[in-house]
């Protein structure tokens, strides 16, 4: 069976990714499951840095401004399927569990999950390398404490990541702000 696809329509254009589903089945089954229920729709990229990533996915986003962007996550206590099996989101702030099994190196084009810092804090959030951040890797302690599973590879437009990945920002956050209208999975 094939890895699902994500197509990412924003207001800057419209990127596929590769879901890594056959890899990072938590991780990717998580997505899909906010990607199909809409989770991410006109939500704003949040964070983006030239020559390192764009962030996207927390629900305060709704609001291009807020200064709640970066700190929200899934309904915590919410549920998704993974190979036929029900997994929880945690109790607190709808976290799931880390999935370091693969050593998928944080390339430019990887979808990759964002996280504080601490174990199991990844839920919504990720981030699209535009450069080959390799200090992210998990498997990378000598390079840093970072550690951020990659989950997908952008298949087409890349050039509107990049796009997106020179958006003019001040404190990191787009000034004209960039819009997800949807997210959709095949």
């Amino acid at each position: 069976m094939a890895n699902p696809t994500a197509t990412f329509e924003t207001s800057e254009g419209t990127f596929t990714a590769e879901l890594f589903m056959d890899k990072m089945p938590i991780t990717a089954s998580n997505f899909v499951d906010l990607a199909n229920t809409g989770f991410y729709n006109d939500l704003h990229f949040h964070r983006v840095i030239d020559n390192f990533m764009l962030q996207f996915g927390c629900p305060y986003s709704k609001d291009p401004k807020s200064r709640a962007a970066g700190t929200g996550g899934p309904s915590p206590g919410s549920t998704y399927t993974c190979n036929g099996k029900t997994i929880k989101r945690d109790a607190r702030e709808g976290c799931i569990p880390d999935e370091f099994t693969q050593k998928i190196s944080n390339e430019p084009g990887t979808l990759s999950m964002a996280n504080t810092g601490a174990p199991n804090s990844g839920g919504s959030q990720f981030f699209v390398n535009t450069v080959h951040n390799d200090f992210l890797d998990h498997w990378r302690s000598d390079l840093s404490d970072s550690q951020h599973p990659v989950f997908g590879k952008v298949k087409t437009g890349m050039d509107v990541v990049m796009k997106i990945g020179k958006t003019r920002c001040v404190d990191e956050c787009p000034v004209k702000p960039v819009k997800m209208i949807s997210v959709t999975i095949s």
